[in-house]
């Protein structure tokens, strides 16, 4: 009878042991996100003292969290390099061939969240902002599905030191942005060498954003999978609102904004191979302090 215990024991350890994780659905990650939604825009201010507490290193910390973590809801925390955002819902399409993998691949469609923002403190037409766009895909249509592995995360920025842009939908985001010395960045210079150096700490190669996420997303065999070196979002013509805040001008009401996606493999060498649709958006505490995008580290490895 012992026998029969001891090894009932070890079968149901082994079962948990090999049981696949499933993931958090998409509704119920944007429920997360849309729940605590403020009426009022709020002003995150960086400063170079919140990125210590006293001998805690908090934005290596955080650096090394965006690399390890591939939770998509954590507790409440700091974005201190990209404070204010606004997040946005809605599907990622693709309609061209293209020799990519995993849902690079042409009638690839999946449910999208994404939050737009702005690098350091300024929100305003007439300031110096680096808007960035960073997304996560959840490989369905479906948006109660639980998935089998997680999202693809990606990130997209303008210029890493920032441009006077009037319009969010003016500027074209890659995951290799320009960085240029702007009077922005010298008016932070030791916040902004301080955030350069952890996240060069944490990641050897981290002026880039590899997109293999999205290129072995739901690929049985990664290693012949071909990624693009970058990956371009860009704002179609036409969607321009004239507002004073990023974040009014990415307010949904009912009308689409409808982003292209571009890839390449030579410099320069862009191809248009899809959009994002976004239907819905929404600026809340969790889109700021909770929503987390895992930052995919450098590989060596990937065929382009």
């Amino acid at each position: 009878m012992k026998k029969i215990v001891v090894t009932l024991i070890i079968l149901s350890l082994i079962s948990g042991a090999t049981q696949m994780k499933e993931y958090n659905s998409f509704e119920k990650v944007w429920s997360e996100v849309s729940a605590n939604q403020l009426n009022t825009l709020p002003q995150e201010k960086i400063s170079f003292g919140t990125l210590f507490s006293w001998s805690k290193n908090i934005i290596l910390q955080n650096a090394k969290r965006t690399l390890e973590s591939r939770e998509d809801i954590l507790p409440y925390f700091e974005k201190l390099a990209h404070p204010n955002g606004i997040c946005l819902q809605g599907k990622w399409n693709i309609h061209k061939e293209n020799p990519y993998g995993g849902y690079f691949k042409k009638h690839s469609q999946a449910l999208i969240i994404a939050r737009a923002s702005s690098a350091m403190s300024n929100t305003k037409s007439g300031e110096i902002r680096a808007f960035g766009l960073a997304g996560k895909l959840f490989p369905t249509t479906n948006p109660t599905q639980k998935n089998s592995e997680p999202t693809a995360n990606f990130f997209v920025i303008d210029d890493l030191g920032g441009t006077d842009s009037k319009h969010f939908t003016d500027v074209a985001m890659t995951n290799e942005p320009s960085v240029t010395t702007t009077s922005e960045v010298l008016k932070h210079l030791l916040y902004a060498l301080k955030v350069a150096k952890a996240f060069a700490d944490a990641d050897s190669h981290s002026g880039i954003r590899q997109v293999y996420e999205i290129s072995e997303l739901k690929e049985a065999d990664k290693t012949k999978v071909k990624t693009p070196k970058w990956m371009k979002i860009t704002a179609q013509k036409g969607q321009t609102v004239d507002t004073k805040d990023f974040r009014d001008e990415l307010k949904i009401n009912g009308t689409p904004l409808v982003f292209d996606i571009a890839v390449a493999s030579q410099k320069d060498v862009w191809t248009t191979i899809g959009t994002i649709v976004f239907d819905t958006s929404v600026v809340s505490t969790a889109c700021d302090h909770q929503l987390h995008f895992h930052h995919p580290i450098w590989r060596g490895d990937l065929r382009y």
